[in-house]
């Protein structure tokens, strides 16, 4: 078996539990040799040989339009459940991006593979951890509704891998990184033994995202180049083309810079409005 097969068959499993395990043994296995990488085989032969059922999840949570995700007040403790359900969601959501950029894309350097089987078990690990902190706090993944956002535009782009790397990781994700300091304020000023917990967990995720955002960067310019785009405008024909979020300030520029983000790019965002 190829590791984009195997990819390929761990996105599909449902139970989270078992998919954690399965991305764990992958990215095991493709460092020690026993995976081949083949960027050659083509993505309809992949999804020929496999279940049709992707992404695989479980039946909880009940997904629903974003502005159906009503805002809880973090003041108590089912608000802090419902914000940390929110991000370990997001958590599982980015598992099944990265396998899918795995076993989606075809003709890719190994490398590629490599950088998203990192992602994919990372992501792996952070959902374990603050889904462990969830179940502390006497709730569980599912007990609380959620949106698809993240997956609608891994499908939009399934065909576009410029536009995927473009819109997913340095687009989507990268809102966390704004996002997430401004979280752990809210949660910091919280005299509670959970809220603290959680913005401290939020650290490691910030700073593992930091890196996965620099991947997205990376491949994104690399594709450019191999496709004679010019990166900085073709991101604002491929946010008009694919209806992705516009994305507003304020931007935490330290993490963006060191995620890869160049002062033109982000120069290019304040002056879009993107």
């Amino acid at each position: 078996m190829s590791v984009r097969q195997a990819a390929r068959s761990a996105l599909s499993l449902t139970d989270p539990a078992a998919k954690v395990q399965a991305v764990l043994a992958l990215w095991a296995q493709a460092a020690s040799g026993a995976l081949s990488f083949d960027p050659s085989v083509s993505a309809d032969v992949l999804a020929r040989a496999a279940p049709s059922d992707i992404p695989g999840r479980p039946a909880l949570p009940q997904l629903v339009h974003p502005r159906e995700v009503a805002q809880r007040s973090v003041h108590t403790p089912e608000g802090r459940a419902a914000l940390l359900h929110a991000v370990v969601h997001i958590e599982f959501n980015a598992i099944n991006l990265a396998l899918d950029a795995v076993w989606r894309f075809a003709g890719m350097p190994e490398q590629f593979y490599r950088d998203w089987l990192q992602v994919a078990r990372e992501e792996a690990e952070h959902f374990t951890m603050l889904h462990e902190h969830l179940r502390h706090m006497g709730w569980k993944y599912g007990d609380f509704v959620a949106h698809d956002g993240l997956w609608a535009m891994c499908e939009k782009t399934a065909d576009d891998i410029v536009a995927r790397m473009a819109l997913v990781p340095r687009t989507l994700e990268a809102r966390g990184l704004d996002a997430t300091p401004l979280i752990q304020k809210r949660l910091r000023a919280i005299d509670a033994e959970d809220a603290q917990t959680t913005a401290t967990l939020l650290d490691t995720i910030l700073r593992d995202e930091i890196g996965h955002v620099a991947i997205g960067n990376h491949w994104y310019r690399w594709l450019c180049e191999r496709e004679r785009l010019d990166a900085v405008p073709h991101y604002g024909v491929l946010v008009e083309r694919y209806a992705a979020p516009r994305l507003k300030p304020p931007f935490n520029e330290a993490a963006r810079k060191q995620a890869g983000f160049s002062q033109a790019e982000l120069d290019y965002l304040l002056g879009m409005g993107v």
